[in-house]
């Protein structure tokens, strides 16, 4: 079935389009045509056609069954409102608020239960350096951060005094206050918030001198954190409730530590394990050797068998990072680099020769580069 009208033309939108730019077309396009509005250009058609667009593309049931079927009840916006009627009244229209409009009729009206209700708080995000150690046993660590805090001598009200609360003369302490219109293109009335006491159905005749009537001050407060084993670079800790206080007596938000880990001047950490590079001389790779390697823990013996080459890499294992949240660790590995001296005296000289010339005898090098 073909389309009798092309909602989206009308609105200049495509087809997928969201409900926010629907929203905003619709808005630039009854600024433009409302005769009340625009005395040169308005067109009380076009502004029906325009409402009677919006209404079934901002609805998703009318909006799918006008994709498919091309045609969705046309005159007709969500909730039965009926749009062919549904006009404005912009004498005043500098207070006039297209978004309260379009949120009443285009799924904002369950905003309204949640005007006068406590306001959470904010989040707040903590960067913290710590050391490799820190991160493999866990630690404490303390922390100043700034926020705002409840005032204590309002208890967050933002008013002197508890008599210096008074119920809104304009809402009778609903928080909102209807007007209705009449104009040429039927009866329109709107709901929106309460501009005397900002939707919140209360006004405060002297306000609180500590926090100028937020019923919020700033301040500083020490914390302690707790870094647990294992943790890794980048994860961020949740502490419950030390964000900021919330307004009206909401609850407070919370924080989040997000963890940095130092470089190490001995260990390189790949996830779980740790690498570590360590020197060990001619003699000891080629006759083997026991040495001490450095670990977490402390040095541990580890063992270098005979004709051990250069870059070897020996796996101790449980010797790396405390995994996060879970038993057991990650391994330590052992990077051998054979080290060849610099300086050598007469009588390592005379060895070392004496060393080339049995292996010369035993045809080492023949059977090698043959």
């Amino acid at each position: 079935m073909a389309k009798e009208k092309d909602y989206y033309k009308i609105l200049g939108v495509g087809k997928d389009a969201t409900k926010d730019e629907i929203k905003r077309a619709y808005k630039q396009l009854a600024k433009k045509y409302h005769p009340d509005l625009n005395k040169d250009h308005g067109d009380g058609e076009k502004f029906k056609e325009i409402n009677e667009a919006a209404s079934v593309l901002a609805d998703d049931e009318k909006r799918q069954q006008y994709d498919q079927f091309g045609t969705a009840a046309p005159g007709m916006g969500p909730n039965g409102s009926d749009f062919s009627n549904f006009g404005f009244d912009f004498g005043d229209f500098q207070q006039f608020d297209f978004g309260d409009v379009f949120d009443q009729f285009f799924g904002g009206g369950s905003k309204r239960s949640r005007k006068n209700q406590p306001k959470r708080g904010n989040d707040l995000l903590y960067e913290l350096e710590i050391e490799l150690e820190d991160a493999a046993f866990g630690t404490k660590k303390s922390i100043v951060i700034p926020r705002l805090e409840q005032c204590e001598k309002c208890n967050g009200s933002g008013a002197e005094s508890k008599s210096d609360i008074a119920t809104c003369p304009d809402c009778k302490g609903s928080g909102y206050v209807r007007q209705e219109r009449r104009t040429p293109f039927g009866y329109f009335s709107t709901t929106g918030p309460c501009r005397k006491c900002s939707g919140s159905g209360q006004v405060i005749k002297n306000e609180c001198p500590n926090c100028d009537g937020t019923g919020l001050v700033k301040k500083t407060r020490k914390i302690e954190i707790q870094i647990p084993k294992g943790s890794q670079e980048g994860i961020r800790l949740r502490v419950a409730g030390e964000g900021e206080a919330g307004e009206k007596n909401g609850p407070n938000g919370n924080l989040y530590v997000e963890l940095h880990i130092n470089p190490h001047e001995t260990f390189q950490r790949e996830g779980d394990d740790l690498h570590i590079e360590v020197p060990i001389s001619f003699a000891q790779a080629a006759l083997g050797s026991e040495i001490k390697v450095p670990t977490l823990d402390g040095s541990v013996s580890l063992k270098i068998p005979p004709g051990t080459q250069t870059n070897t890499v020996f796996r101790m294992k449980g010797k790396g990072m405390p995994i996060l949240n879970e038993d057991g660790s990650g391994d330590e590995k052992v990077k051998v680099i054979v080290k060849v001296p610099e300086k050598l005296s007469k009588k390592q000289k005379e060895l070392l020769e004496e060393f080339e010339k049995l292996n010369e005898d035993k045809g080492f090098f023949k059977n090698v580069f043959k």
